[in-house]
Parts: C-alpha cells; sequence; structure tokens
C-alpha cells in the first residue's frame, strides 16, 4: 500500500510541476480556467462560482463547482489533477459549516449567499 501511495504522489508531484494548485475547499469563490478544445483550436474559458463540495483522495481528487448562468443553477465536475483545468484562482472564502453545500440547490436569491470568511487579526498585523 506504501508503494502505491509513493507512485500516486511522484504522479501528482509531475502533474503540478507546471502548475500552482491552491488551497481552497467548500464555500470558497473559484474561477478555473478550462481548455476548451473546437476542431483544431484550443482556448481557455473562465468557469466562476462556488465550491460546493471536494471528493475523492490522491490523484482522484475532484471538486465541484456551482454557478448560476442565465437564471439557471449549472454544476460541474472537475478532476483537481486534470490536464484539461489549467488554472484555478480563490476570489473570496466562505465561511461554511459543511463539507458538502448541497442544499444550496434549493436556495435562491439572498437566501444561497454565502458570507465571506474574516482574516484573524494576527494573519493581518502580520502582513
Amino acid at each position: 500500500m506504501n508503494l502505491l501511495k509513493q507512485l500516486e504522489q511522484e504522479q501528482i508531484t509531475k502533474l503540478t510541476a507546471s502548475k500552482e494548485i491552491p488551497d481552497f475547499g467548500p464555500g470558497d469563490t473559484v474561477i478555473v480556467n478550462v481548455k476548451v478544445v473546437e476542431g483544431e483550436r484550443s482556448r481557455l474559458q473562465a468557469y466562476e462560482g462556488v465550491c460546493i463540495a471536494r471528493s475523492g483522495g490522491g490523484i482522484n481528487q475532484s471538486f465541484t463547482v456551482r454557478k448560476i448562468s442565465y437564471g439557471e443553477g449549472v454544476e460541474r465536475v472537475f478532476p483537481l489533477y486534470s490536464p484539461m483545468v489549467d488554472s484555478i484562482k480563490v476570489v473570496r472564502r466562505g465561511k461554511v459549516r459543511r463539507a458538502k453545500l448541497y442544499y444550496l440547490r434549493g436556495l435562491r436569491g439572498k437566501k444561497a449567499r454565502i458570507t465571506e470568511k474574516q482574516e484573524s487579526t494576527e494573519a493581518a498585523a502580520a502582513e
């Protein structure tokens, strides 16, 4: 089992050598730049929304991002170490008390908002 974890760790280091994956969790608003291939061309498409879940472990980790597009809720699951995911940027940190925010599917408007996590005074003073 230790050998499998070691091989998996090597693969993760190889995949993350070219890109930086920030520390984020459920409730955080993220921008995911996805490589979209159209014919022979490829371009980057930004997908901004709230991370509602992180699942899996090791190289199989994935996260679900939910956004509202034209009044309709859209969710998309991204593998964390996928070559299709170009970059991930955390826009704001959310203050939540759950690991899976599936209850947001049933909420609309102001009720679906997540309050922003306030930085502690020690961290702000250190900067």
